[in-house]
């Protein structure tokens, strides 16, 4: 194994260990490590989808303006992609790849690395969700999918890829919901805090009623923690009964799914912690903060 390792660099190394990962850093030590003749111009038509890609969903806008600067500049950065018994398979940059099928090109500069199972789903992973997020029914299963291959933990899986421990539970939690409710999550129309708050439900058609109602009368988040207080309503864990904890709560949640990060809320004061500079500044674009000189 460790001769492995060192076979492989270390972009690649990073994926033997629980430690988070910084995808940008990871897919430039790769880069690096190669040399301009170990990047080839591969076609297209040979190049398929990662098979464990999360993201079913992609933005065509997003898409479209990627292919018209792929038009205007080429593809800046290589793919990479690993053998398969036909063709390739995509390790990183199914974007890149999609929008250079829109910009009319044939062929895509890349790079042909060597992996297994378990880091081409943790790569995909990583990638959709340091890049582009994915919807929270596309995180889930795809973490989901994650712990029932490789017996990873939960908590293993918060370190990873840097969340707390609670949004991984809690995410993981929403895949108890109906399918029809779940697509209503990934269409947008329900919230990952709406979905949350549904998933302490056990009754199948309560929750289907309660998730239209919420639809269709635009209820916030508050409203359906009232709603699911009720003492009639079989549910899967116990609701904390304390209105004043359950507020602040209610704020962590929200602020936690829009963030990614776990937030803390005490003594008239926010705390949202950040791993890195890289991390603090996908905070601040999140919450549409832009300093100026950047």
């Amino acid at each position: 194994m460790e001769n492995k390792r060192k076979a492989l660099g270390r972009g690649l190394e990073q994926l033997f260990t629980n430690e988070r990962i910084d995808f940008d850093s990871f897919e430039k030590n790769i880069i690096n490590e190669v040399s301009k003749k170990e990047i080839i111009d591969l076609k297209l038509d040979e190049i398929r989808s990662n098979p464990y890609q999360p993201r079913t969903i992609f933005n065509e806008e997003a898409l479209q303006e990627l292919a018209q600067s792929i038009k205007e500049h080429g593809v800046v950065q290589p793919i990479i992609v690993k053998k398969s018994i036909k063709g390739y398979e995509l390790v990183a940059g199914e974007r890149r790849t999609k929008a250079a099928r829109l910009a009319g090109l044939t062929t895509i500069p890349a790079i042909i690395k060597d992996f297994d199972d378990k880091q081409m789903m943790e790569i995909a992973l990583i990638e959709n969700i340091q890049r582009e997020n994915l919807n929270p029914v596309e995180e889930a299963k795809a973490f989901q999918n994650i712990i029932e291959q490789t017996g990873m933990t939960q908590e293993q899986i918060a370190t990873k890829f840097g969340k707390s421990r609670s949004y991984i539970t809690n995410l993981l939690g929403i895949l108890n919901l109906p399918e029809n409710v779940l697509k209503e999550v990934e269409n947008n129309k329900l919230t990952l805090s709406h979905a949350r708050t549904l998933s302490k439900i056990a009754d199948k058609e309560k929750v289907e009623t309660l998730a239209q109602k919420i639809i269709q009368d635009n209820l916030n988040v508050r409203d359906i923690e009232k709603i699911t207080s009720n003492n009639d309503l079989p549910k899967r864990n116990k609701i904390n009964r304390n209105s004043y904890n359950r507020k602040y709560n209610i704020y962590e949640n929200t602020l936690r799914d829009k963030i990614g990060t776990k937030v803390k809320i005490t003594n008239k004061k926010i705390e949202i912690p950040f791993d890195s500079e890289k991390d603090l500044e996908r905070i601040l674009e999140i919450i549409n903060i832009k300093i100026e000189g950047d």
